[in-house]
């Protein structure tokens, strides 16, 4: 089934005419549980990866035997899955109940040592003729993205490490079929559900404090000031009520939420920073946005037509069930040589 964004609760570009000449194209991926092949574009579906070519691994010295089974978070999740389906107020029965109380954190791979190889997640993989906001970088036609079951890396230690692969999908022999991974993974959030994807695109303006500071102040303006004793409420689900909404640039005029490819960066977090390619100093672009909600309260008017029946039940807006990071990892690249070192922001 395809996904349609609603139109954009007002023409922004109208009423501020500045927005037009800064408009992107993003692809909105909108994931959604399924059974891909390593025939099609996916998140957290099988590779289409050669039989002969090592998979990627990580070799970063960290701690890598504590955390949780990646076995047991498959588990829990079918049995969760299947439990809230068969009965959705009550959930996992009384057996179900003891086996999940058995999924914990632990050293569970002692024999690992800080820089054994470890296989890495696949995250992602986008065939740029489903895609089409993927860029062509001249390397081939399909992008595949891997991570570090550890957020252990970098300076802080609590980074990500990711991996990007691009190849010729017409020029793979024999598919590897049974594909690795790890024995333990340092987070549940950090496995990605099966999906399939339904790209479509939609357009995106710059973030608000990006802009230059006179179009700034006339948006905030225009907006007027916030009300304090408005409250927005999140659900379970993360839905909200989009009945006590109003249009706000920032929600619902700017940058789409959820999983995406291209398109502009929401710096909710930490606030606009320079974002230059360590190589040759231009900007650098997202080239794909990993979300852990395809909406929240505040972005419920990108609620796909096709998903407002469902959008308030359990698991609809986190399809994939990842959360990196801070929730939102995005993955920019230099617009000028995709061999030039990418850059990851969390928000």
């Amino acid at each position: 089934m395809p996904r349609t964004t609603p139109p954009r609760p007002i023409d922004v570009e109208t009423l501020f005419p500045e927005l037009a000449a800064v408009r992107r194209t993003a692809t909105r991926l909108h994931p959604r549980r399924g059974t891909p092949t390593a025939a099609d574009s996916s998140v957290g579906g099988p590779m289409l990866w050669p039989a002969d070519e090592p998979w990627p691994v990580c070799t970063i010295p960290h701690k890598r035997g504590s955390g949780f089974r990646y076995a047991d978070v498959l588990r829990e999740r079918e049995i969760l899955e299947r439990a809230w389906r068969r009965d959705p107020r009550r959930g996992p029965n009384a057996e179900e109940g003891e086996e999940l109380s058995r999924f914990k954190r632990g050293r569970h791979a002692p024999h690992l040592a800080d820089t054994d190889p470890i296989p890495m997640l696949a995250v992602a993989q986008l065939y740029r003729r489903d895609v089409p906001g993927l860029p062509d970088t001249g390397e081939g036609d399909l992008l595949q993205v891997f991570w570090c079951p550890f957020e252990r890396h970098g300076e802080s230690r609590h980074e990500m490490h990711v991996e990007l692969r691009w190849r010729r999908s017409g020029e793979v022999g024999t598919p590897l079929i049974e594909q690795p991974a790890p024995e333990v993974v340092g987070r549940q959030e950090l496995v990605p559900n099966p999906c399939v994807l339904h790209p479509e695109e939609v357009v995106e303006h710059p973030y608000l404090e990006v802009l230059e500071p006179a179009l700034r102040a006339r948006l905030e303006a225009w907006e007027g000031p916030e009300d304090e004793d408005a409250e927005d409420e999140e659900t379970e689900d993360g839905s909200g009520d989009e009945s006590a909404e109003r249009p706000s640039y920032v929600y619902d005029l700017s940058t789409a939420p959820g999983w995406k490819v291209g398109g502009y960066i929401a710096w909710n977090l930490t606030g606009p920073a320079p974002l230059n390619c360590s190589a040759c100093g231009t900007e650098l672009v997202p080239l794909l946005t990993a979300d852990r909600r395809e909406w929240d309260p505040g972005t419920t008017s990108w609620i796909p037509y096709e998903d407002r029946q469902e959008a308030t039940t359990r698991w609809a807006n986190v399809p994939t069930e990842v959360s990196p990071g801070q929730g939102r990892l995005i993955i920019t690249v230099c617009p000028r040589d995709s061999h030039h070192p990418f850059r990851l922001v969390t928000q």
